[in-house]
């Protein structure tokens, strides 16, 4: 056996226990409604695209879902956030994961084309992790600036060895992985890491790919090896991979969630209105997602990070008052200047 499939099915049977042990604490079975209690079997078909970083929390309330549901048909994908925000505003999705809110130049508008009016949901906070192969003994901390010199487009063909990077470190060299451009997790940490204006990386040495898996496997079989990808996936595979501290802070449910740790950042799902009121499935599923009693352990059994149970009463509002469009400005900020408080403005 492949060890990339060892790594996907080690992943697979952590999430199916963390399920199993999701059920169990909800107490079984029943039907679609608030907190998945009473009424009749839902049936339908759901199809979700969009960021494989979020794909985890999706997959996790699709599996529960047809538990008591068996009817009921979910595709959940993991093609990255841009191409899941691509179907969705053409209208050929009733659900978009995004690991970034959705962009208001480029996005919103092809969604106002095609008639497309979504509600945009936060449901858990992730940590992009920094991570090298379980076997390294002399990284355990990295700058953005460190960062930045491994990973901007001049960087190219020319920083090659752990040494230009940090002169305490050896003169090997090191191996780059990292997600596809079409990944919310790519766009953000180049932001956040790289800050040029085209929000693009170094490329053409760097193994890149949309399943988190694959980078996954990547570090865990190359001791000189750094990557990025979401905290999910780090947690499910401690065992063969090291988080680094950025600026002196490891990520952490502590962290992410206090903003402590510089690539905290929100996750989202983005419902379409049209589909909650043609498609007899998404609003059972959606209601039993987001339940009080349901959403913190579907995204506990993800591994990410609960939001605060004051923004996740205000994410499920955003949810029952059908309040549509984005929170966020051009910029990609929270308009008013945090989550919680952007939330409650636009309700």
């Amino acid at each position: 056996m492949s060890r990339i499939l060892r790594v996907r099915l080690i992943v697979g049977a952590a999430l199916v226990l963390a399920l199993s042990l999701v059920v169990a604490a909800c107490g079984g079975g029943g039907g679609g409604g608030q907190g998945g209690g009473g009424g009749e079997a839902v049936s339908g078909e759901i199809t979700i695209e969009g960021s494989s970083t979020v794909q985890p929390i999706s997959q996790a309330a699709a599996e529960l879902f047809r538990e008591q549901n068996p009817e009921a048909r979910i595709q959940v994908g993991g093609a990255g956030t841009s191409d899941g925000f691509e179907a969705f505003c053409q209208g050929d999705t009733q659900i978009s994961d995004a690991s970034r809110p959705i962009d208001v130049a480029e996005e919103v508008p092809v969604c106002e084309e095609n008639g497309v009016d979504f509600i945009e949901i936060p449901v858990a906070f992730d940590g992009i992790s920094v991570v090298v192969n379980s076997q390294n003994d002399f990284a355990t901390d990295v700058s953005g600036e460190q960062l930045k010199t491994m990973w901007e487009p001049a960087a190219e063909g020319e920083i090659t060895q752990w040494s230009q990077v940090n002169p305490e470190w050896p003169d090997e060299e090191f191996s780059l992985y990292g997600p596809g451009t079409e990944s919310g997790t790519y766009e953000f940490f180049n932001e956040a890491i790289v800050g040029n204006e085209e929000e693009v990386s170094r490329q053409s040495d760097v193994e890149m790919s949309e399943d988190d898996n694959v980078l996954v496997q990547g570090v865990a079989g190359d001791q000189n090896a750094l990557g990025y990808f979401g905290y999910s996936y780090y947690e499910n595979n401690r065992q063969d991979l090291k988080a680094l501290a950025l600026d002196g802070v490891k990520p952490s449910a502590e962290t992410i969630r206090s903003g402590d740790y510089g690539l905290s950042r929100p996750l989202f799902i983005y419902v379409s209105t049209q589909a909650l009121e043609n498609n007899d499935a998404v609003q059972p599923f959606v209601d039993f997602y987001l339940s009080e009693q349901n959403l913190n352990r579907l995204v506990e059994a993800a591994r990410y990070v609960t939001l605060p149970s004051s923004l996740s009463d205000e994410s499920r509002a955003q949810y029952e008052d059908r309040t549509t469009g984005t929170i966020f400005t051009e910029e990609g900020e929270p308009k008013g200047g945090d989550l919680e408080g952007a939330l409650q403005q636009s309700q």
